[in-house]
């Protein structure tokens, strides 16, 4: 019965740690490597317009959860304006105010997004247009165009497609030439270009793309245009017939409607300007979170400081060394002296590297215990004895760091990271193994702690494993049931099996 809890109680740890982390990886994208970045773009609109002595007011469209994109930020500089933010259906719009104001006035509007998978969104039902009342001069240009790309085309992006590229072919006939006619700039191409749809009844509109290059300081919005098949909206180059969208662009609203409208001014100017940057996804996570409205990353250890989380990413790793410490002494049957004294020590070769640390902790040792000999012969009671033994370590790491910092090698003053507690004991505890069962016995156990301390060492500096323990702490839930798996574990270790190596191969 014991045992079916221990393994219902693992079950529910391993459960809890992996939908916490499966979360946050899906849902928050936080990274599973220590080194990934994301591309974090930085989109400034910058209007500028000269007011008159009165009232004025700024309408300026914004993007709506633009697809592929994610906006994490979003500032207004508004002075002494008045702003409020409204949704317009596809769209949001910016609206500043205010009472009286004169001269050049500068408004700014700064956003800040990344890419995001897209996700696949049920449009709302479309109402497919009626027939256009087109002009007497263009009813016939029309719907001989519209009869001729029919018969070449099987849908809607067949459809969409041909009639684009006769309607931008070079050679032109006279119904092409008489449907180009006034539409000069790209914002009423695309608008007359909706028109002639309209005469095969298919919902077309315009969305108006930014395209996003780094360093962009004068930039602009680019017209394209969608169609409706039925199922979706397909994009097309309204000056190419190429469907999809341009790399790397960002839908800044949809529809026809001016993209700035100023009352109360003139010499009206917008301006957008780009940068693109990388962020760790860890930052990124974060402002995702607060987009998305979840509060774990405000139980996280990233809300806590700096200084405070550089402890932890130390503190965390410890674990790691604990669980190897289980497998080592309880799987292999390795000895040591004491039971996370090789972690502590692991802990110090942090700071020394692994090879300085093993030289001055044997050396730190081995005087220690030919001066423990000594004190044995003075017959000692058992706590002044270990006190002198801890002057005694004190007194060696302050001499060896004297020597060594005199001989030039630096890394013997880290010497003082050790901690001279354990190391006290670890001689007491050498000493009595030593007198007890011999030196070989205690060379054996010493070895054993300095092979454990290394391994401890090798996993806990682990960039890969220190990045997963801190953005991901529920993965302990998971060691931890690991650990409560292990000690119910009363099989051979693999020590043992080579000690009665003879006896078990006699019986098989």
């Amino acid at each position: 019965m014991n045992n079916l809890h221990v393994k219902l109680l693992a079950l529910a740890l391993i459960l809890s740690g992996s939908i916490l982390c499966i979360y946050k990886v899906t849902q928050l994208k936080l990274p599973l490597m220590p080194e990934e970045e994301t591309r974090l773009w930085t989109v400034e609109a910058k209007v500028t317009f000269k007011a008159s002595k009165r009232s004025a007011k700024v309408d300026l469209m914004l993007p709506k959860n633009p697809p592929g994109f994610m906006i994490l930020d979003e500032n207004f500089v508004s002075g002494k304006y008045g702003f409020t933010l409204e949704n317009k259906g596809f769209n949001r719009m910016a609206r500043w105010a205010v009472r009286r104001i004169r001269g050049e006035q500068t408004l700014y509007y700064r956003m800040q997004f990344i890419h995001e998978q897209e996700k696949t969104i049920t449009p709302k039902k479309v109402i497919f247009p009626p027939v256009a009342d087109y002009p007497e001069i263009m009813r016939s240009a029309v719907f001989a165009l519209l009869e001729e790309v029919r018969s070449k085309s099987a849908d809607t992006r067949s459809f969409t497609h041909e009639l684009l590229l006769r309607l931008n072919a070079r050679e032109a006939n006279e119904n092409i030439q008489l449907l180009r006619k006034d539409a000069r700039t790209p914002q009423l191409w695309v608008k007359r270009i909706i028109s002639i749809l309209q005469g095969a009844r298919i919902p077309a509109r315009q969305v108006n793309l930014l395209l996003l290059k780094d360093g962009v300081r004068h930039g602009e919005l680019t017209p394209w245009l969608q169609v409706y098949n039925g199922r979706g909206w397909l994009a097309f180059d309204p000056h190419t017939g190429e469907s999809g969208f341009p790399e790397n662009s960002l839908i800044w609203y949809v529809g026809d409607m001016p993209l700035i409208k100023v009352v109360g001014g003139k010499s009206v100017k917008i301006e957008f300007s780009i940068q693109q940057q990388t962020q760790e996804m860890a930052v990124i996570a974060q402002q995702r979170a607060k987009k998305v409205h979840s509060r774990i990353m405000e139980y996280s250890l990233f809300s806590l400081p700096v200084q405070t989380q550089n402890v932890y990413r130390i503190l965390l790793m410890m674990p790691i060394g604990a669980v190897l410490i289980v497998i080592l002494r309880n799987v292999i049957g390795i000895k040591t002296f004491g039971t996370f004294m090789p972690i502590l020590i692991a802990m110090a070769f942090r700071e020394t590297d692994l090879l300085w640390g093993l030289i001055l902790f044997s050396s730190l040792v081995a005087l220690g215990l030919m001066l423990r000999f000594y004190l044995e012969y003075l017959h000692l009671l058992l706590v002044p004895r270990l006190a002198a033994v801890l002057i005694i370590v004190i007194l060696l790491m302050t001499m060896l760091s004297i020597l060594t910092h005199k001989l030039g090698i630096d890394r013997g003053l880290s010497v003082a990271l050790f901690p001279m507690v354990i190391i006290a004991m670890t001689i007491e505890r050498m000493s009595l193994v030593w007198e007890e069962l011999g030196p070989f016995e205690a060379l054996q156990q010493g070895l054993g702690s300095l092979l454990v301390a290394s391994l401890s060492y090798l996993l806990m500096t682990n960039r890969i494993l220190e990045h997963l323990i801190f953005v991901f702490p529920e993965l302990l839930l998971i060691l931890l049931a690991f650990t409560l798996l292990l000690g119910r574990y009363t099989g051979y270790r693999l020590t043992e099996i080579w000690r009665f190596r003879s006896v078990l191969w006699k019986d098989s």
